[in-house]
Order: C-alpha cells, then sequence, then structure tokens
C-alpha cells in the first residue's frame, strides 16, 4: 500500500501539490489536465522529486527505504525516453532493469539475462534487441521502457502519461499492455487521455 501524508511541492516558489493526502491500496488511475501536478506526484511517490510530508510503501517511509530495495518495490516510467548513453542496444537498456539485484563489481547473472531475454520476448519485441535504442520510434522506446520496468520486477509501477506521444495504434498496444500487468502488478497510471 501507498500512503501520502500533507504532501507539497513547490518550484521556484510555485506551488505545484498542497496538502495532498492519500491512501492507494489497489490499482489507480490519475487524469488531469497538463501542468497539473500528476508528474510530480508521481516523482514524489517514488521519491524522484522533493516534497514535503511523508510517503509510505507498506508503512514504511520512502526515505529510509534503500535506494536498490525501493527499486524492487516501485518503478517510473516517464512519457518519454531520457538516454544519456546514444550508442546503449534495447538489450543492454532493458537489462539495466536488474541492477538493483546485482551484485557490486560483478557482471549481470545468468538468471538476469534470462529474464531480459523472457521479457523481451513477452513484449514481442526481441527482434529489437540488438538495435540502438535512440534509433526505434517513440512506440518501440515506450515499449523498451515497459520492457525495463518488468525485468526490475517491482511489485508497483507507474506509467507517467504512456501514450502521449504515440499515434493510435502504438497508443492501443501500449493501453493493452499496460491491462494484462494488472494481474501482478500494482498499476499506477498517469494521464489526460480518457481514451
Amino acid at each position: 500500500m501507498i500512503e501520502l501524508k500533507n504532501i507539497n511541492c513547490s518550484f521556484d516558489k510555485k506551488v505545484i501539490l498542497e496538502n495532498v493526502s492519500l491512501e492507494i491500496k489497489n490499482h489507480l488511475s490519475i487524469l488531469g489536465a497538463n501542468g497539473s501536478g500528476k508528474s510530480t506526484l508521481a516523482k514524489a511517490i517514488c521519491g524522484l522529486s522533493k516534497y514535503e510530508g511523508e510517503v509510505s510503501l507498506n508503512a514504511t517511509n520512502i526515505k529510509d527505504i534503500s535506494l536498490n530495495e525501493k527499486a524492487k518495490l516501485i518503478s517510473y516510467i516517464p512519457a518519454e525516453l531520457d538516454i544519456y548513453d546514444s550508442f546503449i542496444s534495447v538489450e543492454e537498456f532493458v537489462l539495466l532493469g536488474r541492477f538493483p539485484y546485482k551484485q557490486n563489481f560483478l557482471n549481470y547473472s545468468d538468471k538476469d539475462r534470462k529474464i531480459t531475454k523472457e521479457t523481451l520476448e513477452f513484449l514481442k519485441i526481441s527482434h529489437l534487441g540488438s538495435n540502438i535504442v535512440s534509433s526505434l520510434s517513440s512506440g518501440e522506446q515506450q515499449l523498451v521502457l515497459i520492457a525495463q520496468a518488468l525485468t526490475q520486477q517491482s511489485k508497483i509501477i507507474i506509467f507517467d502519461e504512456p501514450t502521449a506521444n504515440l499515434d493510435p495504434h502504438n497508443s492501443k498496444i501500449i493501453a493493452e499492455h499496460i491491462k494484462g500487468l494488472k494481474e501482478h502488478h500494482q498499476i499506477i497510471l498517469i494521464t489526460h487521455d480518457l481514451h
């Protein structure tokens, strides 16, 4: 369960969220206009942005959870891919989702590579494995982001505007994948797209 108590967020003295308190026990869709604070809320839940108040995962303050343990509990999928390594392949990028499970100074295990391969197959993008991520279409990149989150095997997945940059065909594919994930993951979907 996720619990938010009196969450306040401001940027450049502009109040974005004010006294938000919420219990999230199951799946949740957050609808709202652009600029209404949806992404700020998502990032606060994950501990990715500064806030006042308290965010708890399973009754533990998120600030008291190590980064690796937090990554095993919750993953955040942004609206679009932002890559710092312009030559990383799809398989390498998705494998990074296993980082919280990797032992320091050792390579990824056979189990990590197996989970990555199975995830790419599950999402029907294994044929893209050797492609450079930056060369993919926006729909393919969104699937790669989902693949990385699935290899992370976190219980909670937050999707932040997953169809914002997609055409109707790719939006439908992403929506079907999100719907299918609800059986094994708690899903928080942030969107302004009512469809």
